[in-house]
């Protein structure tokens, strides 16, 4: 009998579930380190607890795309595979998925990914993937187009920083706009996320509604998702982050219809390099637009 049991996430899996996360992307980022790379770091105790309390809204919010693979033989802490997913309307987004590294290559992440699939229903679908080749053989198998994303690191030369006008502060108030360009952008609006975000980000919003757009930033002034109609709008929100930044920022998930980017990044002398790939199936790959890793 297979000691293996996939089944549905329980709040009490929720620490468990951590542990194998930090493990399982610990490992993957020091087997694929680049030389020019920093030395990979076992996640923080303040970004386990970010951890836990995403995936615990996650679990409010939809349960049903919650899956962890659970070694019995392990007992209390046996989590050795988790595969996050998210229904928001008519799409469908994995937010994280991994399986431990002792336990891989024994077919228990084909089981969370079809667990997580079902509960897609048919919907378009989208998520951010490493470079992991058993994870993007997966996949591709699954029906989902890979597309490279690079990102952008360094310190933004300040001198290179140009004025900008037309951005506010934004509010809750925002919302229905919001989810109105991400619908336009990619199928669906992120509905509940929105909330979420705005609880631990700083909102930036284009005042001119003609023009919409927005920007999350994190605590480090770092862009952590961009939506706009227009490149030009996207642009400025970006340079609004970059302005924003302290000592080391990093722009990622830039594809490439989003070459607007690649020129904003370029310009405040920020370095270029490869990172993984955006997944998508039955939908294009949205611009101008900059995806979260974690609510896409």
């Amino acid at each position: 009998m297979d000691p293996v049991q996939v089944r549905p996430m329980q709040e009490n899996d929720l620490l468990s579930a951590e542990r194998a996360s930090a493990v399982t992307f610990f490992e993957a980022e020091r087997s694929t380190r680049r030389v020019s790379d920093p030395e990979a770091d076992l996640r923080s105790a303040a970004a386990s607890k970010q951890w836990i309390e995403r995936v615990r809204f996650y679990l409010s919010v939809d349960p049903a795309g919650c899956w962890v693979a659970v070694d019995e033989e392990a007992g209390a802490n046996g989590v050795v595979g988790f595969a996050i997913s998210q229904n928001r309307g008519r799409l469908w987004y994995l937010a994280t998925y991994g399986v431990l590294p002792s336990h891989q290559g024994q077919g228990i992440g084909k089981r969370l990914l079809d667990a997580a699939l079902t509960h897609a229903d048919g919907r378009p679908g989208v998520f951010s993937s490493s470079v992991h080749p058993g994870a993007t053989r997966r996949y591709r198998m699954a029906g989902f187009s890979l597309h490279p994303q690079m990102r952008m690191v360094g310190t933004v030369d300040r001198s290179t920083l140009p004025a900008v006008d037309g951005l506010r502060e934004g509010q809750a108030d925002d919302f229905a706009w919001m989810d109105r360009l991400d619908q336009n952008l990619r199928v669906a609006g992120h509905g509940p996320d929105h909330s979420y975000m705005l609880d631990t980000l700083r909102l930036v919003v284009c005042r001119d509604r003609a023009r919409p757009g927005y920007v999350y930033l994190d605590h480090r002034g770092r862009a952590s998702l961009l939506a706009a109609a227009h490149p030009q709008t996207a642009q400025k929100l970006l340079w609004e982050a970059l302005a924003s930044s302290r000592g080391t920022t990093l722009v990622n998930c830039i594809t490439t219809p989003n070459e607007w980017a690649v020129d904003v990044g370029l310009a405040a002398r920020l370095d270029i390099g490869q990172e993984g790939y955006i997944a998508v199936r039955g939908m294009p790959v949205p611009a101008p637009y900059l995806a979260s890793g974690h609510f896409l």
